[in-house]
């Protein structure tokens, strides 16, 4: 039986990733890391609440087996640049050093379609380094998610995001060969994927949208 390290608990895809943690029989604990108090209550469920202006105070709490990070932000949420290179870059960064150090066999992070260290936007820049992390670290197993735009229900309405999700439903029929993974995937889904990688034998550790969807069918 394992212990599951979860980030991202509430959000679009970690709500997923929680729900099925739940339900699955490999895991006997799921540690969710919150920075304020939740009503969320199952009998595996450890709820951590943790200062990510802190996290070395906390790398005693971030043992287990399994990490999923699911924490992500906007620039609407997070104009400040710095407090967005924050929860982008250096958080996922700082949890994956630590989740390492503390000998966690696998991690699993929600990355982006198109993710670039290289990129001149600061979100696929972030999400790509943090990627360039992760492998670097050499977890024994990796599962970077690249999907294109998720569908599922937020708990707050991104006006640029939901146009481009019409508009890419619109264009999916013809969003084939490379262009497959343009097309949106739900984030349930995505989800299904992380627990799968998690529960196999893959020699593939980073998967664009439509892989995603071949993964999990």
């Amino acid at each position: 039986m394992k212990t599951a390290l979860l980030f991202g608990s509430t959000g679009l895809v970690g709500g997923h990733v929680l729900n099925q943690l739940i339900q699955n029989n490999n895991y006997s604990k799921i540690k969710i890391f919150v920075r304020s108090s939740t009503e969320i209550n199952a009998s595996k469920i450890e709820v951590i609440k943790i200062d990510f202006n802190n996290l070395d105070k906390h790398a005693e709490d971030i043992k287990g087996h399994e990490c999923f990070f699911c924490i992500g932000t906007t620039k609407k949420n997070s104009p400040n640049k710095s407090e967005y290179q924050k929860i982008e870059l250096d958080i996922p960064k700082k949890i994956a050093q630590i989740a390492k150090s503390n000998l966690v066999k696998s991690f699993f992070f929600v990355s982006s379609g198109y993710a670039n260290p290289k990129s001149a936007g600061d979100y696929l820049k972030f999400k790509g380094l943090v990627e360039e992390e992760i492998k670097n670290l050499n977890f024994d197993k990796i599962g970077i998610m690249r999907p294109s735009f998720l569908l599922g229900k937020r708990k707050e309405e991104r006006v640029g995001e939901k146009f481009g999700i019409i508009i890419f439903k619109l264009i999916t029929p013809i969003l084939i060969g490379p262009f497959r993974k343009m097309r949106p995937i739900g984030s349930e889904k995505v989800a299904k994927a992380m627990i799968k990688l998690a529960n196999g034998n893959f020699n593939q550790n980073v998967f664009e949208s439509n892989e995603i969807e071949d993964l999990v069918g």
